[in-house]
């Protein structure tokens, strides 16, 4: 009995035309990357499991997609530790998949600093995996596009990332977006000042679902972890800034952070952001203050930026921050960077769902040309690599069929132009040219068969 064809859940195959309308945005967002100078680089599939553990919080760690070590994976194994997942992994699993692209950008940098001028500038299209519950716009397998500037405080690369954003969405046709600022900093500025800066990560882990579970979540999930619930009363306020104006919120959490002098730093530096993004002219992008965004990975410490379509209701594509030490878990210390990614497959969902892809041919070929036998494929064959050697996508149908299947051939492959070329044609040195989009045929000669097509 066959095993029935299937892929894992969460992810996809993609179809010629797909391919296309995805390698259009890729060849946006390259473009743009590489206008603002920055580098492409790319980090393997798989990285050893001690260089992803402990970066992303324990949920990150729970959703990494280990890789079984080759071998007799067991045979090491105390028998008593069957039954614990947690301390047998490390024994059978030294691998795992990338879980994002920052991470392993992180260990790059280490092993090959003494090769990088600094500030560096890198960006990676690369894909990741999760093993998260797959629904709409959440994959286990997807795609993401990275930008990171390494080696400078300088808030002005913060900037500069606001404004790459703008351009990329705003190139791609999307008039109405959110760019989301928060700061690490003001983050733990609140879990100090309500006496739980122990327990940031659980703060930020629980505001960084608001979008998913509400307010109300929230709070449930903060009274499940131990917080008393006249603590989560002084979180009340981060829920209630939503309207107000730039002005209003810094203010309200200006007053809030008073007394914690990391809060305040932060800020300085969301204000400082926001001074400067009035000299970069933003196209589309609409900027707003959203101290519930937490992003919640451990290594963000200042700047936490987040994007969101305000047509589509698909949750972020795209996120980033200021991480200032996470070259430091690899031996280099206080290497500073800020990046951003963009959610390539949430990206390209957003433009299906508002019909922004431009027209795109369904076919790769401009023209076939028909096989009527031995004879006339060898003189085709000659005329298809000419039109090649010219960057004219050319093919000669395989096999000597009739001809009306040839035709059915070309057509359901949405060919251009179909070229008839039987004894006739070779004795008279001519084409018979049939233009698939109208019926029309006429007959001419390589050089006119060759302007036509490039042009």
């Amino acid at each position: 009995m066959s095993n029935k064809a299937s892929i894992p859940k969460g992810t996809r195959d993609f179809s010629p035309l797909e391919m296309k309308k995805r390698s259009f945005v890729m060849d946006v967002i390259k473009s743009k990357f590489q206008n603002f100078g920055f580098e492409q680089i790319e980090t393997p599939v798989m990285e050893n499991l001690s260089t992803l553990t402990g970066k992303y919080g324990d949920e990150g760690d729970q959703l990494m997609f280990k890789i079984l070590d080759s071998g007799d994976f067991l045979k090491k194994v105390n028998p008593e530790q069957l039954g614990n997942s947690k301390s047998l992994t490390p024994q059978i699993a030294s691998k795992a998949l990338r879980y994002d692209l920052t991470v392993p950008f992180a260990r790059y940098i280490v092993q090959n600093r003494n090769d990088i001028t600094f500030p560096f500038k890198r960006y990676q299209l690369q894909a990741v995996w999760r093993a998260d519950r797959p629904q709409r716009g959440r994959f286990r397998e997807f795609y993401q596009c990275d930008a990171d500037i390494i080696g400078t405080k300088s808030l002005l690369c913060e900037v500069e990332l606001i404004k790459l954003y703008d351009e990329v969405f705003s190139s791609l046709g999307i008039e109405n977006f959110t760019i989301k600022l928060n700061n690490r900093k003001i983050l733990y500025g609140i879990a100090q000042v309500i006496g739980e800066e122990e327990n940031l990560m659980s703060i930020t882990t629980a505001l960084d679902k608001l979008d998913k579970i509400g307010r109300e979540g929230v709070e449930n999930e903060l009274l499940q972890k131990g917080f008393k619930q006249s603590t989560i009363s002084q979180l009340s306020f981060l829920f209630e800034l939503k309207d107000l104006s730039f002005v209003d919120k810094l203010e309200k959490i200006k007053h809030f952070l008073s007394d914690s002098e990391l809060g305040t730093k932060g800020i300085e530096e969301l204000s400082f952001i926001i001074s400067k993004l009035q000299f970069v002219n933003l196209s589309n992008a609409n900027i707003d203050i959203d101290l519930t965004l937490a992003r919640g990975l451990n290594y963000y410490t200042g700047a936490i930026i987040e994007v969101v379509s305000d047509d589509v209701n698909i949750g972020s594509i795209g996120g980033g921050g200021r991480y200032d030490d996470l070259t430091g878990i690899f031996g280099l210390k206080n290497v500073s960077g800020v990046g951003v990614s963009i959610g390539f497959d949430r990206l390209c969902m957003v433009l299906e769902e508002l019909n922004l892809f431009p027209e795109i041919n369904e076919s790769s070929v401009e023209i076939m040309f028909v096989n009527f036998g031995d004879l006339e494929s060898n003189y085709c064959l000659s005329m298809v690599q000419k039109l090649r050697d010219n960057n004219v996508s050319s093919e000669l149908y395989p096999s000597p069929d009739k001809i009306k299947k040839q035709m059915q051939y070309a057509n359901k492959k949405s060919v251009g132009f179909v070229a008839i070329i039987g004894h006739n044609e070779i004795e008279n040195n001519t084409i018979t040219l049939k233009d698939m989009s109208d019926g029309s045929q006429k007959n001419i000669n390589f050089e006119q068969l060759l302007t036509i097509l490039k042009n």
